[in-house]
């Protein structure tokens, strides 16, 4: 059974005056819980497992949201605002209860309740699963943007696929990364809903036949998209919005054909082939080429999200009916869909065929709807990172669609050569089909091509994908192109995993901060407050130490919390340059090992992240980190001067722990390559200070809080394209660098494995003579940046005073914000910034079947 914990009544002692339950309320949970044990779980107390009581404790917050959730529709129903809908092949989640019971504002009854119950439960929280549909930053963006819809009353959607397995779970054997499935289904998910009267068909394969009428997609492979929905509470202001994934279901339970003939297990097979489709996330490793099934996942999700859509904005009021709309004219006053990313871009062909093979639109009415309600979200500048389709792929999966796109590019570049008469390279550059012996289509080109805005994630980056990737589409429609730069939401990312410094920001300036984090600047005033200063590192030490007990529990790692503790987690890539950290630490092992007596800031070096399981180089760097912590941390001369961890199994519920604990923050990615990054934000959000390039949001950062509070190093963008230019010699900074030679011979000679001394010998080869990131440009400068973070750190007082300027820096990069932004520049929405009224209030009566049919439509 859970128990009370000493940890659970030093968090119950944080809790503020102003959270503090009602007797009510407290009393009301304890029969909420106690009867979803007995009736949802069938158990008692004295049978049921820490699990039992975790499923009973959702249930019971569930509660609290679904009246919620109901009058949120009721309202969009009422007010049949513009809905803006989300498209994204990845929402990285990670836990729901906790998120949940601080946005609904129930957090401290719940405490309360189980506290007098005897129950922990921080050891509850630690029981859910996450939610881990995405492989980093675009999945973990697209979350904070679901929140921040909720947040600012806005009548926004995410849709997604309902993936049986997530982002696989990391092991370390042997100092390498071994990938076990995440099943994150198996013990059932208390927070969505089945919604099985939606169910909708998706259509495969087949063939096209035209004729008078029309073409006609016929003799098609038929797969059910069954959606899932799961709440999305607002903060404090009762509402709650809809997260819909989509679960691939059979059209037949069996095909009767085999199990007449007495063949179970091919009729069993046919079954699992069709659901194939969401059974698991495809890892990050920007090489989807020719992979089919993720192309049927990309046009699933599309296909299905559409005809929803189009199912809900069928329906409309007029005085107390519900009438069906039978004409598209309002589509683009009612409906905004954001691509985020490439992903979704099939959306665009797919709608096409809806208005013009099912509607009987014409060609130029289709189009013209589309691009106005279509709006694309670019990632990336890495050209792998771009998705193409094979013609011949995509003409067999999705035949009408390849028409389709073929008849957009056709008519894209006659208007190219209106513009550019005789141009062959703009022809070619502005083309969605690359000419070559397999043809591709180029998606991204597709996506800008069928969007009235194209946006980049960070200033910086917006900027690039203008001069470079999309710079003649920029030439020729330059008012299609814009920024937004990326945010987080301050509910998760501050007040849920930092109670500590939450509060003592809310003692100083109140708690309207939570939905306007520009409010932190407020606390500049303070800067020089010792009383302030005092609490603010008391804070940073218990979120450290509280890190050393979990390290020391999960991984059986001994730190030292007054170390300096140096962060750098996200996700496994050579372009983030979690090799030139790892430079940096043999170095700084060398510098040890050569003057024992050496005075140097104690440092915990900590990397996390996940290598996509077929991306070599990415496993090897996470081999290599293994193999120099072994030797550095098992070294005597070293002894508490230095440690290094490797964090495995990096994910959402492991961030919000190591994040408030960190005081340096590895932001390190070669200049031009980041698109934005939000790990950055968090960091610097909850007070780390953030050592960087002058990459993706980095920069902006910097305009914030100025650059005497951020430790900047290496080439910025502009350099590394003049490098680039005149040719890089890894060389001939391996020939001129003492410190860079011996690392590098080290690591190539097996010093750090020397039961296998070629272990890493394709390590450094890439790094002489193959590497597209620079390591060894930035080598110097890193490391001498490195050197003024220590000194600074010997100075607690001023580290303080930045760390505090990082924090009332931050409110820019508030989700909130970007949201705000897309709103009323891309969607041409207005967030309403209002609240709903509370459940027990009374609202008028929804009995009739007609009337809550309509009112009551998810």
């Amino acid at each position: 059974m859970a128990t009370v914990s000493q940890s659970d009544l030093e968090r119950r002692k944080q809790i503020s005056v102003r959270n503090i339950a009602t007797v009510g309320n407290v009393i009301e949970f304890k029969q909420a819980f106690n009867r979803h044990l007995h009736y949802t779980l069938v158990k008692d107390r004295i049978v049921s497992t820490p699990r039992d009581f975790f499923l009973a404790l959702a249930h019971s917050v569930r509660d609290h949201l679904t009246s919620r959730w109901i009058r949120t529709q009721q309202n969009y129903y009422e007010k049949d605002p513009k809905r803006v809908y989300y498209l994204s092949l990845e929402y990285y989640m990670g836990r729901s209860l906790t998120n949940t019971m601080i946005n609904i504002g129930i957090q401290s009854a719940c405490d309360e309740a189980l506290y007098q119950m005897g129950l922990d439960i921080e050891e509850l929280e630690e029981i859910e699963e996450d939610a881990g549909l995405g492989n980093g930053g675009l999945g973990r963006l697209a979350a904070c943007f679901l929140d921040s819809m909720a947040t600012l009353g806005m009548a926004g959607y995410g849709y997604g696929l309902r993936y049986e397995y997530g982002i696989f779970a990391q092991k370390i054997v042997n100092d390498e990364q071994i990938e076990e499935p995440d099943d994150w289904l198996r013990f059932g998910n208390p927070w969505e809903k089945s919604r099985p009267e939606y169910l909708i068909p998706v259509h495969f394969y087949g063939r096209v036949l035209h004729d008078e009428s029309g073409a006609h997609w016929v003799d098609t492979s038929v797969v059910q998209a069954m959606p899932y929905d799961s709440p999305i509470p607002g903060y404090q202001n009762n509402y709650v919005n809809t997260m819909r994934l989509w679960c691939a279901k059979s059209p037949h339970n069996f095909n009767l054909k085999f199990f007449n003939n007495g063949d179970y297990i091919q009729a069993v097979i046919d079954r699992n082939y069709a659901e194939n489709i969401t059974r698991v996330l495809y890892p990050n490793d920007n090489v989807f080429e020719g992979r089919e099934l993720r192309l049927k996942q990309e046009y699933f999700l599309c296909a299905a999200t559409l005809q929803d859509i189009i199912r809900r904005y069928r329906k409309t009021k007029v005085g107390e009916k519900t009438i069906e709309r039978n004409s598209f004219d309002e589509f683009p006053d009612k409906v905004a869909i954001q691509l985020n990313d490439t992903h979704p871009s099939l959306a665009i062909p797919e709608l096409m065929r809806i208005f013009m093979d099912i509607e009987k639109m014409t060609w130029e009415k289709a189009w013209n709807i589309c691009t106005k309600v279509f709006a694309y979200t670019n990632h990336t500048v890495l050209p792998e990172a771009l998705e193409r389709w094979s013609c011949g792929l995509l003409g067999h999966v999705l035949p009408r669609h390849l028409e389709i796109i073929f008849e957009i590019n056709a008519r894209h570049l006659a208007r190219v050569s209106e513009l550019y008469p005789n141009n062959l390279d703009k022809l070619r550059n502005l083309s969605l089909i690359e000419e070559g012996d397999d043809k591709k289509v180029n998606m991204a080109n597709l996506a800008v091509v069928g969007s009235h805005k194209v946006n980049g994630v960070a200033a910086i980056h917006s900027d690039i994908i203008k001069k470079t990737v999309f710079k003649d589409f920029y030439e020729m429609t330059p008012e299609k192109f814009t920024n937004k730069t990326n945010g987080i939401t301050p509910r998760r990312w501050l007040k849920l995993c930092n109670p500590g410094l939450s509060d003592i920001i809310s003692d100083k300036i109140g708690d309207d901060w939570v939905v306007h984090l520009d409010q932190l600047q407020q606390l500049k005033q303070f800067i020089n407050d010792p009383n302030f200063i005092r609490d603010i590192q008391r804070v940073k030490q218990e979120n450290k130490m509280r890190l050393a007990k979990i390290l020391k529990k999960e991984l059986d790692v001994d730190v030292n919390p007054a170390s300096l503790f140096d962060i750098q987690v996200k996700r496994l890539h050579e372009y983030k340059r979690q090799l030139l950290n790892c430079l940096h630490i043999i170095t700084l092992y060398n510098r040890i090992k050569r003057d024992p007596n050496l005075s140097i800031v104690p440092r915990t070096i900590m990397i996390g992240g996940k290598a996509a399981p077929g991306y070599h180089m990415a496993k090897q760097i996470i081999r290599l980190i293994n193999k120099v912590a072994k030797v550095v941390n098992n070294d005597p001369v070293v002894g508490n001067k230095l440690k290094v961890i490797f964090l495995e199994n990096y994910r959402v519920s492991f961030a919000e722990k190591i994040i408030p604990a960190a005081d340096l923050s590895e932001q390190i990615s070669t200049a031009g390559t980041e698109a934005s990054g939000t790990g950055n934000m968090k960091f610097m959000l909850n007070g780390a200070l953030t050592i960087g390039t002058l990459d993706g949001a980095n920069v902006e950062m910097m305009e914030e809080m100025g650059e005497e509070n951020i430790f900047i190093f290496g080439m910025n963008e502009q350099e590394v394209g003049e490098l680039q230019r005149r040719g890089y010699n890894a060389w001939d900074y391996y020939n001129s660098n003492v410190e860079l030679k011996t690392t590098i011979d080290q690591i190539n000679n097996g010093f750090f494995s020397p039961h296998d001394p070629d272990m890493f010998k394709d390590v450094v080869n890439v790094l002489l003579n193959h590497d597209r990131f620079f390591v060894f440009a930035d080598y110097q400068s890193y490391v001498e940046c490195q050197e003024k973070v220590s000194e600074l750190y010997k100075n607690p007082l001023e580290w303080t005073r930045k760390t505090i300027y990082n924090i009332a820096s931050s409110g820019k990069f508030s989700s909130d914000r970007t949201i705000a932004e897309y709103a009323r520049e891309i969607w041409n929405v207005e967030p309403t910034f209002d609240k709903l009224p509370d459940p027990h209030e009374t609202t008028k009566p929804i009995e009739n079947g007609d009337k809550m049919n309509g009112k009551n439509s998810f």
